[in-house]
């Protein structure tokens, strides 16, 4: 089955989502004395994974192999296993054969090789069925694949993509290891991700695991942007008939939730969504910085990852009291998005629930940044075409080529009707 599907394409078809607020109560997990050590504990972890001495930790290099060892040194400390055998178990090692040509059958005898690693711990607490945890910490390190930078070579440092979630993740392997669970965990620290998911489609192609063993799969990617609205993506909902009960459980901390059903996204829970498994995926949110050098460490909410991994152990410890999880298909909205030539050169708002496509960035130079289009307009028509989500503003992008003009209307500042003409680049 082909999984091989990179980031990038995935977050332009974010769509269907819908805003739910959690309605149960549960209660917190730490103490302040306690609050205060794990957070931190997070803001170590953060500043070092988002360190220039990791040089943006790309896959297969030496910042990469930086943040492994650092990854092993906290799991051990923490006090779990390695999960793999041989005489690295935390490590598990792939490769990557980049073609030369992409049109060959085969790649050339002097075809680059990359090599990257899991790091994986175990929580063993003698359980039939095994929960996992993961987060990806490679990112794009100088930025020349997958960057959105536009200047000189820069390292990309990637504070909220991704040492947001795997900092989150290390919260969590603290908080359960002394817990009474029904459940093992494993924690996953998955790399070559930003390359198209090579480590969690190596991993459960090459699980130490039974697939059949694991009871379903959580994953954070870019939790560290919480904003003042307290916006919280939950994607895969839809994988199991139990989630929105569990997540509906916990009322604390709250969130103004956005919503998707569907098992494929961009980031490591769809390997394990195509092996039939129930999926989460934690998300706050793209900005401005996203894949740019400038997601650094100092723009991070760090009480909002503590929040946020503390709503997670609540749906965890609420799962782990219930037997295996039952896993559904869903409608997996990426395979019918359109196919366009052109686009506005934005950076949509993916947790805008109103009606229209938000903008949460503009890229200098591009179309909408010409036509005088701003963060925060909402475009809600192009040309005679009504744009009411994601999915009508790509049908929309599709009806153009480059080179032609149209009429985008946006609303401004909540109420403000505007007409721009955009020429498609």
């Amino acid at each position: 089955m082909q999984r091989n599907i990179f980031k990038a394409s995935f977050l332009l078809v974010f769509l269907s989502i819908w805003a739910c607020k959690s309605t149960q109560v549960a209660t917190t997990h730490l103490t302040p004395a306690q609050s205060q050590s794990e957070r931190k504990q997070l803001v170590e972890d953060i500043t070092y994974l988002a360190s220039d001495e990791l040089e943006g930790r790309e896959t297969g290099t030496e910042g990469e192999r930086l943040a492994a060892d650092y990854l092993l040194t906290r799991f051990k400390a923490i006090g779990l296993k390695g999960i793999f055998t041989g005489k690295e178990p935390y490590f598990q090692y792939f490769q990557k054969t980049i073609k030369s040509n992409p049109h060959a059958d085969k790649p050339n005898p002097d075809d680059p090789v990359i090599i990257g690693k899991n790091v994986g711990a175990f929580l063993d607490k003698g359980k039939a069925h095994t929960i996992i945890i993961g987060a990806h910490y490679d990112h794009l390190g100088y930025g020349k694949e997958g960057s959105l930078y536009t200047g000189p070579p820069a390292i990309h440092n990637g504070a909220d993509d991704n040492a947001s979630g795997v900092a989150a993740m290390l919260l969590l392997a603290n908080y359960f290891k002394d817990k009474d669970l029904n459940n093992n965990l494993l924690f996953l620290a998955f790399s070559g991700e930003e390359k198209g998911l090579w480590g969690s489609n190596f991993f459960v192609d090459n699980s130490p695991l039974s697939m059949g063993d694991i009871n379903f799969m959580i994953n954070m990617d870019m939790v560290g942007r919480l904003n003042e609205d307290r916006q919280l993506a939950i994607y895969g909902t839809g994988t199991s008939p139990s989630w929105p009960k569990l997540m509906k459980s916990v009322r604390y901390p709250a969130f103004k939730q956005t919503i998707n059903e569907s098992g494929m996204g961009p980031s490591d829970h769809t390997s394990f969504y195509l092996e039939d498994m129930p999926v989460l995926h934690f998300f706050t949110g793209q900005h401005e910085d996203y894949h740019r050098p400038t997601d650094d460490t100092h723009k991070i909410n760090f009480d909002g990852i503590m929040d946020i991994t503390n709503y997670i152990s609540s749906i965890v410890t609420n799962a782990d009291q219930l037997k295996k999880l039952k896993f559904t298909k869903t409608k997996d909205e990426q395979q019918q998005a359109p196919d366009f030539k052109v686009t506005l050169g934005v950076i949509p708002d993916y947790l805008f629930d109103g009606k229209g496509m938000r903008i949460d960035g503009v890229r200098e130079g591009r179309t909408a940044d010409v036509a005088g289009l701003k963060k925060g307009d909402v475009v809600v028509k192009m040309g005679d075409l009504e744009i009411v989500d994601m999915m009508s503003y790509m049908k929309a992008l599709g009806a153009f080529e480059p080179g032609q003009s149209t009429q985008v209307t946006i609303v401004r500042e909540g109420d403000m009707m505007m007409h721009k003409e955009v020429t498609f680049q």
